[in-house]
C-alpha cells in the first residue's frame, strides 16, 4: 500500500472518529505541555521575531489541532507583554498527508478565532493559519521560513513498510503484523533501518527550514531499552497479530492477509534517537524526557481495552479496511480490546513515549 495515500486517522466526529477517541494522545501532549510552552517562551524571548513560523507536523483532525496552537499563541502573547514588546505576527502552518481530514480543522477555525479575540482585541498583530499537505519526511517550507515546529504522536509513523522484509514479493514476517518474538533477526534490523533513514531525513528537511536558534519538540512513543519486544508499545501489535489470527481460525480471514499485512510503525529506543540527532548534525539535544501514561479506563465507564480498541481502530482504520475489507472491523476491534482487557489483568501493558526538544544549531 501507498502509505501517503491510504493512511490518515478517520476524520468527522462519528463514534469511531480520531476527533472523538484522541484523549489519550491529548493526555500525552498535556503532559509535554509545560516544556513545550517553556521551549517557545525561549525560543521568542532570545529572537524576538516581528512574524513567527509555527508548524504542527502529523496535525491530524478534532480538538487536539487547535488547543495546543491555542496554547503556543497565548504563551508568546504573554511573554511580549512581560517585556514589553510588540506582539508578533503568527504564521501557522498545519501539515498532515494529503487525505487527513482538513475540512473539520477548517469548519472549526472560526471558534478558535473566538477564543483568542481578547488578545486579538487589545492591538496583538495578527494570526495566519493555513494547511499544508504533504509527508513531513522531506522538505514542505521555504529555508528559514520557521521559529518553531511541533510534532506530537507522529514520528513513530514510518514513510512506508520497511521494503526490506519482503522477498520476492512476500512478507518474511508471517503470522505478526509487526515486530514479534516469532518474526526473523531481520525483520527488526529493516525497520530499524526504515526509522534511521526517515528520521534523520525528518532532521535534514527542518534544519533547512528552521532559523539558527529555532526549537523543535517531538512526541513519539518509544521503547525503553534495547529489546524490540515487551509489555509496552509492541505488545499491542502483538495482540493486533492475535486479533487479526483469531479471525483467520474462524474462516473469517483468510491466512494470507494476515501473513502479507505489516504495519508502517516504529518505537525508538532513547539511544538510537540520540543517535540520529548526533549523526545528522543540525541540532543540539536540549531536553528528552520518558513518559508513561496510567493504565485505565478512558470515558463512558469504558475498560481499558475498549479505550485503546477504540483509539487504535481510529488510527489504523483506513489501513486494515483497505487491506482486509471493511466488514470485519467491528468483529476485530471487538476481539482487540477483549485481549487486552485479559492481558491487563494478568499485569501492566507499559507503553512510554518521550518528549524531546531539539535546538537548531
Amino acid at each position: 500500500m501507498d502509505v501517503e495515500k491510504v493512511f490518515h486517522m478517520n476524520g468527522g466526529v462519528g463514534h469511531t472518529s480520531y476527533a472523538r477517541n484522541s484523549s489519550l494522545q491529548k493526555e500525552v501532549s498535556d503532559m509535554v505541555k509545560d516544556i513545550t510552552l517553556e521551549a517557545i517562551q525561549e525560543l521568542y524571548l532570545t529572537t524576538t521575531p516581528k512574524s513567527l513560523g509555527i508548524a504542527d507536523l502529523g496535525c491530524s483532525s478534532g480538538p487536539n489541532t487547535l488547543s495546543i496552537i491555542k496554547d503556543i499563541i497565548e504563551a508568546v502573547q504573554g511573554t511580549s507583554r512581560k517585556i514589553f514588546h510588540p506582539t508578533p505576527e503568527f504564521r501557522v502552518y498545519l501539515n498532515d498527508l494529503p487525505s487527513n481530514d482538513f475540512n473539520s480543522i477548517f469548519k472549526a477555525l472560526p471558534d478558535f478565532s473566538k477564543g483568542l479575540s481578547k488578545e486579538r482585541n487589545d492591538g496583538s498583530a495578527p494570526i495566519y493559519i493555513g494547511g499544508y499537505p504533504g509527508s513531513f519526511y522531506g522538505r514542505l517550507f521555504p529555508n528559514n521560513s520557521l521559529h518553531f515546529v511541533y510534532s506530537s504522536c507522529s514520528l513513530h509513523w514510518l514513510s512506508r513498510v520497511p521494503p526490506a522484509i519482503y522477498e520476492q514479493g512476500k512478507s518474511i514476517n508471517t503470522g505478526s503484523v509487526h515486530i514479534s518474538e516469532s518474526s526473523p533477526p531481520g525483520v527488526s534490523q529493516a525497520y530499524l533501518k526504515q526509522f534511521q533513514e526517515d528520521f534523520t531525513l525528518f532532521l535534514k528537511s527542518r534544519s533547512e527550514e528552521l532559523t539558527v536558534g529555532g526549537r523543535m519538540v517531538l512526541i513519539l512513543l518509544g521503547r525503553k531499552g534495547p529489546d524490540h519486544v515487551d509489555r509496552g508499545n509492541s505488545f499491542f501489535w502483538e495482540l493486533l497479530s492475535q486479533s487479526i489470527a483469531i479471525l483467520v481460525s474462524k474462516g473469517e480471514v483468510e491466512e494470507e492477509k494476515l501473513d502479507s499485512y505489516d504495519v508502517h510503525f516504529y518505537a525508538p529506543s532513547r539511544d538510537e534517537i540520540e543517535d540520529e540527532v548526533r549523526k545528522e548534525g543540525s541540532f543540539e539535544l536540549d531536553r528528552l524526557e520518558v513518559l508513561e501514561l496510567d493504565q485505565r479506563g478512558d470515558k463512558d465507564n469504558e475498560s481499558y481495552g475498549t479505550s485503546c480498541a477504540r483509539t487504535v481502530r481510529a488510527i489504523q482504520e483506513s489501513m486494515i479496511a483497505k487491506h482486509f475489507g471493511e466488514k470485519l472491523l467491528d468483529s476485530l476491534f471487538e476481539t482487540y480490546g477483549r485481549l487486552i482487557d485479559e492481558e491487563s489483568a494478568k499485569g501492566d501493558i507499559n507503553p512510554i513515549s518521550f518528549g524531546i526538544v531539539l535546538r537548531k544549531l
